[in-house]
């Protein structure tokens, strides 16, 4: 089992930037990918960003790439997501995931969740 926890999520206005944090533990030496997805009410679960940790390979939704970067501290077990330049359409709830297999955008790929942080934009 692996336990994550997201943090860091907040009000900033159009333009601003934010980091979120997750931090992981239990079997972590399962983990192969880990990602950030996000969900707007009333909207799909939607992927943002992962990486791999074998070899830190980073793949990017569209709608972010070029403003958000998804890195990690293996000696800290967090996962981090920065977010620059952000847009009212981003805010939405954050959550991180991990899964033993290597995988991409899809949500089912990914067996361990956390619980979310909100993160809304002002125009």
């Amino acid at each position: 089992q692996v336990h994550m926890a997201e943090s860091g999520g907040g009000l900033v206005q159009t333009g601003g930037s934010l980091r979120l944090s997750c931090a992981y533990s239990g079997r972590t030496f399962s983990i192969n990918t880990m990602a950030w997805f996000r969900q707007a009410p009333g909207k799909d679960r939607e992927f943002v960003a992962r990486i791999s940790r074998s070899d830190d390979d980073t793949y990017y939704a569209n709608s972010v790439k070029g403003r958000f970067n998804i890195s990690r501290d293996s000696a800290k077990n967090t996962l981090y997501l920065q977010m620059n330049n952000l847009r009212p359409g981003d805010t939405a709830s954050y959550s991180c995931a991990a899964t033993a297999r290597s995988a991409y955008a899809s949500p089912y790929q990914y067996d361990y969740w956390g619980q979310g942080t909100q993160v809304t934009v002002s125009s």
